[in-house]
């Protein structure tokens, strides 16, 4: 018999299990991982979670690992740090990361996972799909020293921005959120915090992440003359209305999508995937970056949580799933 591990399936919208799952032979050239951590997404995930991913996007927004297809069921997650226990000499006992969903334990090319450096703790690590999705956005964006920037949307990928601006030289960097709770966050990252209505404006650069039209409006209105938004959130299957008349065309702005699908065009002839996670994982090693993650729960409470999650009633930033045997 096959060994078997537990997975997390989402069943239909907005209601998911637990479940039991065949492990696959494992290849010579594949690694068998026990998940030790997994993180929850709560922008992406749980956009899926409540089903509001558009039919024409369904191909897009496949995860690298996942199962089944949109709307449900469908296996889907890709923050997972783990142990090799099987697999070339040179990975086993190594602490991964990988682009897989929730489950216990899984079968995968050794290709596909990471090492994550000594100076990176497990518990850390499942940040980095979001820290690459950073690193993307600055790569897309180019900030400049000295340049004023603001990062409206303090969730998970906002926050992550915000972490690596504050290492620019010379940087004005604000994150500005509806949340006055996002501001003990903000200053654990060592960047200014602000409400929509008070945040500083003349900004070269504002990186907006709240996905919401309000929060794109106000990114709009706090840029200086040819200023630039870049847009990093996905607003899934909802229309978005904005002010592009008043002074959008006189004041030459600047509307740029960035998106972690493909390696940003500024890096893409000198920059593999494998770089740019890798570059993510050693930027971990501050930990400043333990602020983004703002709950935990274990493996078998998902079903529970989750909805939670998606209503806005736990309020996490990355949500981190502990599994039952990890240390």
């Amino acid at each position: 018999m096959n060994p078997t591990a537990r997975a997390f399936w989402l069943n239909s919208p907005g209601r998911g299990e637990t479940r039991e799952v065949d492990l696959p032979e494992r290849g010579t050239d594949e690694v068998l991982v026990r998940t030790l951590f997994s993180g929850v997404s709560r922008g992406t995930e749980t956009l899926v979670f409540r089903g509001g991913v558009p039919e024409s996007q369904y191909a897009a927004m496949r995860a690298p690992f996942q199962e089944g297809e949109f709307p449900g069921p469908v296996k889907y997650g890709y923050l997972n740090v783990g142990v090799v226990e099987e697999g070339p000499a040179a990975l086993v006992g190594r602490t991964v990361f990988c682009l897989y969903p929730h489950q216990t334990r899984y079968v995968v090319p050794a290709a596909a996972v990471t090492v994550v450096p000594e100076s990176v703790p497990a518990s850390r690590a499942v940040l980095a799909g979001t820290v690459e999705t950073a690193v993307n956005a600055l790569w897309d964006a180019a900030p400049l020293v000295g340049d004023r920037i603001a990062v409206v949307g303090g969730g998970m990928v906002g926050c992550s921005v915000a972490a690596l601006l504050a290492r620019f030289p010379g940087v004005r960097v604000q994150l500005v959120d509806a949340d006055p709770a996002r501001a003990k966050v903000a200053e654990a990252l060592g960047v200014g915090f602000a409400a929509p209505a008070d945040a500083l404006g003349d900004c070269d650069l504002v990186v907006h992440a709240s996905a919401t039209e309000q929060g794109l409006a106000r990114s709009l209105e706090l840029l200086t003359a040819e200023g630039t938004v870049l847009e990093l959130s996905w607003y899934g299957d909802r229309r978005v209305s904005l002010p592009l008349g008043e002074a959008f065309h006189s004041r030459r702005l600047v509307i740029r999508s960035s998106q972690v699908g493909t390696v940003s065009p500024a890096r893409r002839s000198s920059r593999t995937y494998a770089d740019r996670l890798a570059l993510a994982l050693d930027l971990l090693a501050d930990p400043a970056l333990d602020a983004l993650v703002t709950g935990e729960c274990g493996f078998e409470q998902l079903p529970d949580v989750l909805p939670r999650l998606a209503s806005g009633e736990i309020p996490a930033l990355c949500h981190r799933v502990r599994y039952a045997d990890t240390p």
